[in-house]
């Protein structure tokens, strides 16, 4: 009789921790990634500050703000998220800004695509900001979604030949400098 007590105690416990695993993972935290490579390019008015940046926000996100999937059906198609890809360019870089010594840099959107993380699909925004080349640190100013969800993070990554930083941007940690 214990044997088979312990049995279901066992089944209940096993139960209850995939019920919760479940719920955890369908109300995953709000997150984005940022990478940013820093370059250096001659023009003909001399050299700049070139730093190449993908930003992967999370479609999920992007839904309860944009309201992108149409059809309510609870998956974006590569249709929707193409005809919503304007409104995500608006709406993400208004929430972030670059700034090179006293100067703000240029910031240049790119393309758009679909990148995948361990919780789900991602609009990938790549673009290109262009600063001062007498800059020795870059400024960054983050707010995506922080008025709607203060529990957003950034996850920032950024490369400089061999220094790599790192930094988690939140509503406390939204203005950083990084060296270039």
């Amino acid at each position: 009789m214990n044997a088979c007590r312990r049995l279901m105690r066992n089944i209940v416990a096993v139960s209850v921790g995939m019920l919760v695993g479940a719920h955890s993972n369908a109300h995953s935290a709000s997150d984005a990634f940022l990478t940013l490579t820093v370059k250096k390019r001659s023009e003909r008015n001399g050299e700049k500050t070139i730093v190449r940046a993908q930003w992967d926000v999370a479609l999920r996100d992007l839904d309860f703000v944009l309201r992108i999937d149409d059809n309510g059906d609870g998956d974006i198609s590569w249709h929707e998220l193409r005809a919503h890809r304007n409104a995500i360019a608006q709406y993400a870089y208004r929430f972030i800004h670059f700034a090179g010594g006293r100067s703000a840099c240029l910031l240049e959107p790119g393309r758009q695509m679909v990148d995948y993380h361990a919780d789900g699909a991602y609009a990938a925004l790549f673009f290109t900001i262009v600063c001062d080349p007498a800059s020795t640190h870059l400024s960054l100013d983050y707010e995506l979604f922080f008025d709607v969800d203060p529990s957003h993070r950034g996850i920032m990554v950024m490369r400089s030949g061999e220094s790599v930083a790192t930094a988690v941007l939140s509503p406390d940690n939204s203005h950083i400098q990084l060296p270039l």
